[in-house]
């Protein structure tokens, strides 16, 4: 079948590499533009129910336009398939799924097919540039990048990488800083994604990362791997918190972010519109890293609740304010670098605290031991905080109590275990009377205390337990009966009866 001749067009070839070079992007996926552009005017001119496409050779740039028919067994659509009959009319050895090829003379493009051929082109390239940008900067997630304002929509500001367009959304700036358009930027990457405009690059100045990695950027020692950042804790604009480690027992880790007469550190702060950095020696030792946070107010005393993740806090009086900071901002930011819950007393607060507690302690022995105070504050002062412990501790562990001997100490145990009976009798006396099912008195992990407060508070059978969740368990028990760990378990427990028969059944 003879071809029908085409001119070698290098000005095509021309431009597909300027528009490549302009854009930087692939010289054949202009060139594949080009192709659906004039396949579309083609289409325009010969009908577009005919299968025209068109090829641009890469080495002469000359212009083939062709129309393709399917050499198919049931014709459903003459205008782009034939029968085998037809095919081999035209072609001799044609078989079934096979192409024929009729060659169609170039076309001169008018104003509105040339107008049309721009559009598909424009648009592709347009596509192309973005599916490159992606490319490029789907991988750059949390780096800094510098870039300049191209404009600013509402508060949000779009930047410039050079190679791709980012925005800055207004919530991810610092509070009171403004750009306009020309202004240098620079930002950090925190998400890149494909949304239904395209490829979207969001950038954050208030992200926590931004301030490690400007520290990376100023401190050789991080970006070497020597000294690492451990937390970041910010409020942007105006303080933050970074906790570091050095992997060098002769390196000053806190020394060398700070830099000879705060150089380093200001250079943060300059960048940061001057808010103000505490960086702190990190620890392994939840306790020493709280306290190292809390800086610079001085700390007394801690106790930690390992379980609860919470860490209460003695300060002196004089140093409360500075403890908690100003609207809370101190203490909110070592609770977020340390990851714990931070309580703050005063040492007033918690004398006054301790000595409520040994009162109430004190008369909880006076009354359930029938003991006088002598005995009851000698408890207290040796740790018992239950007539459980009382009753349960080896004989030796009241003994060792200066005054106590082996008769005061065993009589001691028989009347807390006496108590602990008869306070057990009246809970399940109650528990009956509350209508709390023997079944779920037999779940282990609950008292009988505990299932006299499950029956006041409407939770009666098995059923009734098991659609709890652990921590709603909790709530109603109080928030020191059980731990996570053990108010799930229990739950558990009470669901089993849901699943007994299925091992059957299967």
């Amino acid at each position: 079948m003879e071809r029908t001749a085409a001119l070698p067009r290098p000005e095509l070839l021309q431009v597909a590499d300027a528009v490549a070079r302009d854009k930087g992007i692939d010289r054949d996926e202009v060139l594949e533009a080009m192709e659906q552009a004039i396949q579309k005017a083609g289409r325009s001119k010969y009908g577009h129910e005919h299968d025209i496409r068109a090829h641009i050779d890469r080495k002469t740039g000359e212009i083939l336009l062709s129309r393709y028919m399917e050499v198919a067994e049931l014709v459903e659509n003459e205008a782009t398939q034939l029968t085998l009959s037809q095919a081999r009319r035209k072609k001799p050895d044609a078989e079934l799924g096979e192409f024929l090829i009729d060659p169609l003379p170039p076309i001169d493009f008018g104003r509105i097919a040339a107008q049309t051929a721009k559009q598909v082109i424009v648009q592709k390239v347009r596509d192309a540039e973005r599916q490159r940008q992606f490319s490029e900067f789907k991988n750059r997630t949390g780096e800094i990048v510098n870039g300049l304002v191209k404009r600013v929509e509402f508060g949000n500001v779009v930047v410039d990488l050079g190679r791709a367009e980012a925005l800055l959304r207004r919530d991810e700036l610092i509070p009171r800083e403004t750009f306009r358009t020309g202004d240098r930027v620079r930002a950090y990457i925190y998400d890149v994604r494909q949304e239904p405009r395209g490829p979207q690059i969001f950038l954050s100045r208030t992200h926590p990362q931004f301030m490690a990695k400007l520290f990376a950027q100023e401190v050789p020692e991080i970006y070497d791997g020597i000294i690492e950042i451990k937390a970041v804790a910010r409020d942007p604009g105006s303080r933050a918190k970074i906790a570091v480690i050095s992997r060098d027992s002769g390196i000053d880790p806190v020394g060398a972010c700070v830099g000879m007469r705060g150089s380093r550190v200001q250079a943060v702060v300059a960048e940061l519109q001057g808010e103000k950095i505490d960086i702190i020696q990190w620890s392994g030792d939840p306790a020493t890293f709280i306290v190292n946070a809390l800086a610079p107010a001085e700390v007394a005393k801690v106790v930690l609740d390992e379980e609860a993740h919470r860490i209460e806090v003695v300060v002196p009086d004089d140093q409360l304010s500075l403890a908690i900071g100003r609207r809370g901002q101190n203490v909110r930011l070592a609770s977020q670098l340390t990851g714990w819950v931070i309580d703050i007393l005063t040492e007033a607060e918690e004398s006054e605290r301790r000595t409520e507690e040994f009162k109430s302690r004190s008369k909880m022995f006076i009354d359930a031991l029938d003991v006088d105070d002598v005995i009851a504050h000698l408890l207290v002062t040796e740790g018992f905080s239950s007539v459980e412990e009382v009753a349960f501790v080896p004989l030796e562990d009241l003994t060792d109590i200066e005054g106590f001997d082996e008769a005061i100490a065993g009589e001691l145990q028989q009347r807390a275990r006496t108590f602990l009976e008869e306070q057990d009798e009246r809970n399940t006396e109650r528990r009956r009377e509350l209508g709390v099912t023997d079944e779920l008195a037999e779940i282990e992990g609950l008292s009988s205390g505990m299932l006299v407060t499950l029956g006041e508070k409407g939770v009666k059978t098995l059923d009734d337990l098991a659609d709890l969740a652990g921590d709603e368990l909790i709530d109603l028990l109080g928030k020191d009966s059980l731990s996570a760990d053990e108010a799930n378990t229990v739950i558990m427990a009470a669901r089993a009866h849901w699943f007994a028969g299925e091992g059957e059944t299967a």
